[in-house]
């Protein structure tokens, strides 16, 4: 149990925009912010994993923090050790942090228990031929292609071993020896092994060849190899494990404008009105995922398999699926403009 007792990056006020709870939880190593108000009086506590729930919902991010605040969290009192560390230990694993406040409720420090659920397996899709990028992808395998000046692949394999993980996989079939001689050729801190899919197995295929035994009972957190993104695969893990889910997909807003005037009607085909270029807004898959060790044993062996059959196939199975909305940064690159914008960002970014 780790107590804290400097708690400027841990405490926000009800006024402060989600946007800045977000970069508050964001430079910290915890995922939670408590509120409080000009006194320091306990009012509520934020998670990553609530404000990814109000994104869900539509809220924005320039909404007060007290429109998705939990009012009614569980609290320690100052200087009762023994019971404050007993109501840590039997709130649900999911909540992990613990405020501890005074006679006046002025919080004074916050208990926090670390997560008994590591990441601690990754498998990274690899294998493509990325055919949408024409001569680009002729000779260099599309995870090895620069973007900011790294190939994509390192940018992923970086941030899977900030996260934590342990043990990475890596699914390879077009041009697969590049790709294992750049990783040779990487200084890695993670464990990195290969599968190579002796055809070309879809976006899902390649689960099946990832030994059960070999993830036990642990989860399976999925990359897609040619995303280039920033989310917080802790905080993926965790919104998975506060749901209860049985797979978790990370979702991406995507907007699409239409360029004419959108012609509202009912059910009896009369006018109701028209929107003049409006933009639209839905969620697509992102290439990321938390599968629990059932969805190995769903995907058909040396068969083309993708991921949509799987999640499909999951959900008429009765399997739980949750959706976690990436706020952070996240592009697919599938165009030469794509690749294109993407890197010209970065370097922008960078300089």
């Amino acid at each position: 149990m780790i107590r804290l007792t400097d708690l400027s990056r841990y405490v926000a006020l009800p006024s402060d925009s989600i946007r800045a709870v977000l970069t508050r939880i964001n430079a910290s190593p915890y995922l939670f912010q408590v509120v409080v108000d000009q006194e320091g009086r306990l009012l509520g506590t934020i998670t990553d994993g609530d404000v990814r729930r109000a994104i869900l919902h539509g809220l924005s991010l320039d909404a007060p923090a007290s429109s998705c605040l939990q009012q009614d969290p569980k609290y320690g009192f100052l200087g009762r050790d023994v019971d404050n560390a007993k109501i840590l230990s039997l709130v649900p694993r999911r909540e992990q942090f613990l405020p501890v406040v005074d006679d006046s409720r002025r919080v004074c420090e916050i208990l926090v228990r670390s997560s008994d659920e590591s990441l601690s397996t990754a498998l990274v899709m690899a294998g493509g031929p990325g055919t949408r990028l024409g001569e680009r992808t002729r000779a260099m395998p599309k995870p090895l292609l620069e973007v900011g000046g790294r190939p994509i692949l390192d940018r992923v394999l970086e941030g899977l071993e900030n996260a934590g993980v342990q043990r990475i996989i890596l699914s390879v079939h077009y041009l697969a020896d590049k790709i294992e001689d750049f990783v040779a050729a990487r200084r890695n801190t993670a464990a990195i092994e290969f599968i190579r899919e002796p055809m070309r197995l879809g976006t899902a295929g390649a689960l099946a060849l990832v030994d059960p035994a070999s993830i036990g009972s642990t989860s399976l957190l999925v990359v897609n190899g040619d995303v280039v993104t920033r989310v917080d695969f802790r905080a993926l893990r965790d919104f998975h494990i506060r749901h209860g889910n049985d797979g978790t997909l990370g979702v991406a807003s995507y907007r699409v404008n239409v360029p004419f005037g959108v012609v509202r009607h009912d059910a009896d085909g009369l006018f109701e009105g028209v929107d003049e270029k409006p933009q639209l807004s839905h969620f697509v898959a992102a290439g990321v995922y938390y599968l629990n060790s059932e969805f190995l044993a769903l995907v058909p062996k040396n068969k083309p398999f993708d991921m949509p059959d799987l999640l499909n196939q999951s959900k008429n199975l009765g399997l739980r699926v949750g959706l976690f909305p990436i706020h952070e940064e996240w592009a697919d690159i599938g165009q030469p403009a794509d690749l294109e914008a993407v890197d010209a960002e970065l370097r922008r970014s960078r300089s």
